[in-house]
């Protein structure tokens, strides 16, 4: 724990570091050099008192740490395997006290309706089959129903069902709208209540299920309200994906993409080499390239692709450092997306500017017009937008000028270096956002029938 210095302090100032000992059940400060810091009961929190002529300053610096698991599974609905109730319990012993007691567990469960559709029976089954007493609430949780009416909706039903806020998570299950809402909700709930991610499409099992962002859309803006409040746990199943319709898959391959492009560029050319495979088969069976069996690449991409999601989140949970790899693709995107709700699904959104960013990289030198060419052929052999009409250049001007006012007064711009490196830029020219504009839309169109051609 660093020291804490004032700036322009009084000469008559006395200042005094203190730290906190429980004592008796209770918690006293003593002053920092004569806390004992091998006793059990020493909180990393400080107090540190300044007294001047004016009063007395308590400042306090209280560290909060936040645990949570993101765990791969397999048949998560099947009642031999509890993950999706005890699987976020990390203490052994406090695990295997809960299974001697044979004490009733209760569950709370938001579901999106789609998913409720086809997983209902299934969820009812696994809940009855582990003697659950549970309430399963199925909502149509969409962008344009992302609201802070769901939110409450969801605490009302919470509120009569009446959960434990310690130890009674909330599931959450579907895609990360609904991930999104729930853990909003949770985070309300008694002031923090857990709650657990069960992601059901490709882009929130690589995105939303796996960093602490909690929200819904206010004043037409996306995820303008929300929290920091990191799920108990995660629990990750890729049989959920073999239900999604294969245009969410391509959705959830952008995300992907962004951080190939942003961090490995092996995972980039795995998707240059079986991008067409996974869509193909949704991230289930083998496939077969030139004759070769391909099984391992579905976990190989998601995993390198929740690897390096986890490396940039979890120092920097709060964003407390805006220079933020991982906001490659969302700096247009949210203005983007929200302007033609609902045509465009959030990943194709988010490509799209990841595509304007590739020709803004090329024209300051950053790519080559090879590696240019790849990253676009590559979105396209993902069956992901490279372009959009609605994409103007004053729609790309005022995103540029909220993220300056949002930002710290800086852009902020994540940009590819190189394919599977990058760097944040915030000097960017105006004159080199509109030549790379320009030579995005003539290189770049919407063909009558809605397909889209370099």
């Amino acid at each position: 724990m660093g020291k804490v210095h004032l700036e322009d302090s009084d000469p008559k100032e006395k200042s005094t570091e203190f730290g906190l000992v429980r004592v008796k059940g209770t918690w006293k400060r003593q002053p920092e050099k004569k806390v004992n810091k091998d006793a059990d009961c020493v909180s990393a929190a400080k107090i540190f008192e300044s007294v001047t002529e004016k009063g007395t300053t308590w400042t306090v610096v209280s560290p909060i740490v936040f645990t949570y698991k993101v765990t791969e599974t397999r048949d998560l609905l099947d009642p031999i395997n509890d993950t999706l109730l005890l699987g976020h319990i990390s203490c052994p012993q406090k695990l295997e006290d809960i299974k001697k007691s044979n004490q009733q567990i209760k569950r709370f469960v938001v579901i999106d309706q789609e998913v409720y559709k086809i997983y209902g029976p299934k969820l009812s089954q696994y809940l009855e089959a582990n003697n659950v007493l549970y309430k399963i609430l199925a909502l149509p949780t969409t962008e344009e129903t992302k609201s802070m009416d769901m939110a409450l909706k969801i605490l009302e039903e919470v509120n009569s069902f009446s959960l434990d806020r310690r130890t009674e998570p909330i599931i959450a299950i579907g895609g990360g709208v609904c991930l999104d809402i729930v853990g909003l909700a949770a985070s309300l709930y008694r002031r923090r209540t857990p709650y657990i991610r069960v992601p059901t499409t490709l882009l929130s099992y690589i995105d939303a299920s796996v960093g602490a962002k909690t929200g819904v859309n206010f004043a037409n803006c996306k995820n303008k309200l929300g929290a920091y409040i990191p799920p108990a746990a995660a629990f990750l199943d890729l049989s959920f994906i073999k239900t999604v319709p294969r245009r969410h898959i391509s959705n959830g391959l952008a995300e992907m993409l962004k951080m190939a492009l942003m961090k490995h560029s092996g995972l980039f050319e795995l998707l240059e080499k079986h991008g067409c495979g996974l869509l193909d088969s949704k991230f289930q069976a083998d496939y077969s390239v030139c004759g070769r069996t391909c099984s391992q690449a579905a976990s190989q991409a998601t995993r390198i692709a929740i690897t390096s999601m986890l490396e940039e989140l979890a120092p920097n949970l709060w964003e407390d450092d805006l220079n933020r790899l991982v906001d490659f693709g969302h700096v247009i995107s949210p203005a983007l997306e929200m302007k033609v709700l609902p045509s465009l699904l959030h990943g194709e959104a988010v490509n799209i500017d990841m595509s304007y960013m590739v020709y803004v990289s090329k024209e300051m030198g950053l790519l080559t017009e090879e590696e240019k060419q790849r990253i676009i052929s590559c979105m396209l052999s993902l069956e992901l937008p490279v372009w959009h009409e609605a994409c103007t250049m004053e729609l790309i001007q005022r995103s540029l000028q909220d993220r300056l006012k949002h930002s710290g007064s800086l852009v902020r711009m994540p940009l590819p270096v190189g394919l599977g490196q990058a760097d944040i830029f915030n000097n960017t020219s105006c004159e080199v956002l509109h030549r790379a504009y320009e030579t995005w839309c003539d290189e770049l169109s919407v063909s009558p029938d809605g397909s889209i051609e370099p």
